[in-house]
């Protein structure tokens, strides 16, 4: 019997604090981001999730030299608390020449600047001592369908995919996918978008996917099964979990929050296709609660973490045996019933 997995956590500097009511004002004062990496380690997380402005701040204002020289900071901070950098993802939905897209903008010269700013996220990350390019086409796509060709858009796409993978021939990009918001509809919104633009591309072994739950589910989609998908393609480098009360926003609700036995599968998947065992991260990507008082606001991140830790124990203590005579049974109303009991800690 293999060893089991032990696994290891991430979440962003965005996930801590950030208080800002869209229908009202600040719940919660922000907590600078510098401050967060000591409140990492105390809460069983050693990985660091980063927008290539979390790193830095302002770098659009900012000179080559002077970029890599905040850089060169960040991962000196990142050394004295003991953590690892996972991925580092170029901010493409905050500038003016994003609004419309940015890798499959209509305007020459807001792909220009796309990519300018996509040569700059891949240098920060290597100055960061990460290897790993987080695409989340936050804006690639459109509110009305005439607005762009949008076979000249997956093209632009994969072009832009081929020229980082020319750029860096060590990087990796994981690429994010999700069905719409900001957009009404965008490009790549499934991870069988995102795997076959991966297998499209000149390097197919360096272009993976990131599935986060609450984006599987806005799609309509099961998480786990989108999980399982990308895993059959050892194309599995990260997950971001959370959870989502049905088809609204985007609420990065509690892991487990919204839907317990969703959540139970999400792990099941993973634990039983040995997910982590290769030191990908378990990344939690969750929001404290619209309402919730304090600062710094932690406790969602610590407590989703117990929960899937809570949640691998029940999976690694399935009575694998009885599932598997309810299946070749096809009694799938026993299967049911025991899963939900043993879930609920009933004999």
């Amino acid at each position: 019997m293999s060893t089991p997995v032990t696994y290891r956590f991430s979440f962003g500097p965005w996930n801590i604090s950030e208080g800002g009511d869209p229908f009202g004002g600040e719940v919660r004062k922000v907590f600078p981001h510098e401050e967060k990496f000591a409140l990492y380690r105390p809460l069983g997380f050693e990985g660091v999730q980063f927008h290539d402005d979390d790193v830095v701040p302002g770098m659009d204002n900012l000179k080559p030299d002077q970029i890599l020289k905040k850089a060169t900071e960040v991962k000196a901070m990142l050394a004295n608390q003991g953590l690892t950098p996972e991925f580092v993802a170029p901010r493409l939905w905050f500038a003016d020449q994003t609004v419309d897209g940015a890798y499959t903008s209509n305007s020459a010269s807001d792909r220009a600047y796309a990519w300018d700013r996509t040569k700059k996220c891949i240098d920060i990350a290597n100055t960061v001592g990460s290897k790993a390019i987080v695409l989340w086409l936050a804006r690639e796509g459109t509110y009305i369908r005439e607005a762009k060709d949008a076979k000249l858009a997956y093209q632009r796409l994969l072009e832009t995919v081929n020229a980082m993978l020319d750029y860096d021939k060590n990087i990796e990009i994981w690429i994010e996918p999700k069905p719409n918001e900001p957009t009404d509809q965008a490009y790549v919104p499934t991870i069988g978008h995102a795997l076959t633009l991966s297998y499209a591309s000149k390097d197919h072994q360096r272009v993976k996917g990131l599935i986060e739950s609450a984006h599987a589910m806005l799609a309509g989609l099961d998480a786990s099964d989108e999980m399982a998908f990308a895993l059959a393609h050892d194309k599995l480098a990260s997950v971001h979990l959370n959870d989502q009360n049905g088809l609204k926003y985007d609420q990065d609700k509690n892991f487990g929050g919204a839907n317990l036995r969703a959540a139970f599968n999400q792990v099941r998947v993973l634990e039983e296709s040995g997910y982590g065992n290769r030191g990908e991260f378990i990344g939690l990507d969750v929001k404290a609660i619209r309402t919730q008082r304090g600062s710094p606001v932690t406790d969602h991140l610590k407590n989703s973490r117990e929960l899937f830790l809570a949640l691998v124990q029940k999976v690694r203590t399935v009575d694998q045996k009885l599932v598997q005579q309810y299946r070749d049974a096809r009694d799938y109303e026993a299967l049911e019933l025991y899963i939900l009991k043993h879930i609920m800690g009933l004999k």
